[in-house]
């Protein structure tokens, strides 16, 4: 187990996973992004899928980056690793 925590950390990589909504977050296929540039929700959303944007309304974080948790964020929040994140749209 501390073998794959160094690995992703010397990868410069981040775990987020996603989260629909009423349902548990999904630890099996996580999203990696690279953790230079520091990334944020909009880079998150738009690994997931370039529209998304276009509809983005806010995102609940829960993990470390959150100061509370779920934390309601924009777009231009950071995240870090094993962050969760759920994608709310516009109504």
């Amino acid at each position: 187990e501390e073998l794959m925590e160094e690995i992703w950390n010397r990868c410069n990589m981040l775990r987020i996973y996603t989260k629909p909504k009423g349902k548990s977050p999904d630890y099996d296929e996580p999203v990696i992004l690279h953790s230079q540039g520091n990334p944020t929700v909009e880079q998150f959303c738009n690994r997931l899928h370039k529209s998304i944007m276009l509809e983005f309304s806010h995102a609940f974080v829960w993990g470390r980056s959150a100061k509370h948790q779920p934390q309601r964020c924009g777009k231009d929040h950071v995240l870090m690793d094993e962050d969760i994140v759920q994608i709310c749209k516009k109504v």
